[in-house]
């Protein structure tokens, strides 16, 4: 799946349709043309083309929305059910804030909770923009979200090469491998998208998280100090970096 700045748009009808659809992640196809005041027939024609590009879906319930990767991977882990590893969908939302939430009801991941507060405030999982790139993969049993990786760039051309990420696995599933796999499916997807580096923050007291990731070619690249006031305790953010 392309970011809008990697799309080529040659009519700016075309291009407002698009972010219609991306700002709102699904919305109601007349909903969309009446909020951009174009004729039926060339939103008609816009949204065509768009399907057609692979850019743009249409379900049966006459909604649109970004086009989702719908590649994906499933494996059985020795001791639990199979597990099936795919790009988020905007019907993933609830689902993903409920397992992020989960994940860290007995530990600190400041930047994983920050994304699960964000996303439920704006009801929109994708953002594939100008100001700013975000995607989700996730990781279901029965079709229920049990982990999640999120990378998220920002635009600025001079950290355009760089990219956020979180991962984490609800605690009832930890410990089969899930989490590695989140982490190839991010960090794969980050190649192919032409990212160089990636980092993550983590408070001091998530030992976890930072050995989980340091087992994975991660390295510390630096210690801000007293950063995080949790439980009024002050505590370090250790801060994370993997080059690509």
């Amino acid at each position: 799946m392309l970011f809008s700045d990697e799309i080529t748009f040659n009519n700016r009808d075309r291009r407002d349709v698009y972010d219609r659809i991306e700002r709102a992640g699904t919305i109601d196809y007349e909903t969309a043309r009446r909020s951009l005041n174009m004729d039926p027939e060339a939103f008609g024609h816009h949204v065509a083309v768009l399907q057609r590009d692979g850019i743009v879906t249409r379900t049966a319930d006459d909604e649109l929305r970004i086009a989702f990767e719908d590649e994906s991977e499933r494996f059985s882990p020795d001791d639990g059910p199979e597990v099936t590893i795919r790009q988020a969908q905007q019907d993933d939302l609830s689902g993903l804030v409920g397992a992020i939430r989960e994940a860290l009801s007995d530990q600190r991941y400041i930047e994983a909770e920050t994304v699960a507060d964000v996303v439920e405030s704006e009801d929109v999982l994708l953002r594939h923009n100008e100001v700013e790139k975000r995607v989700f993969f996730v990781a279901t049993v029965h079709g229920d979200v049990i982990g999640w990786i999120h990378i998220n760039a920002p635009t600025v051309e001079k950290l355009a090469h760089t990219a956020e990420l979180t991962v984490g696995v609800v605690e009832s599933y930890q410990g089969r491998g899930i989490g590695t796999r989140l982490l190839e499916r991010g960090v794969e997807w980050a190649v192919d998208n032409g990212f160089e580096k990636l980092y993550n923050s983590v408070p001091s007291p998530n030992e976890g998280a930072i050995e989980f990731l340091e087992r994975h070619g991660w390295e510390v690249e630096a210690v801000r100090e007293n950063h995080y006031k949790l439980d009024d305790e002050y505590v370090d953010e250790v801060m994370l970096s993997k080059e690509i």
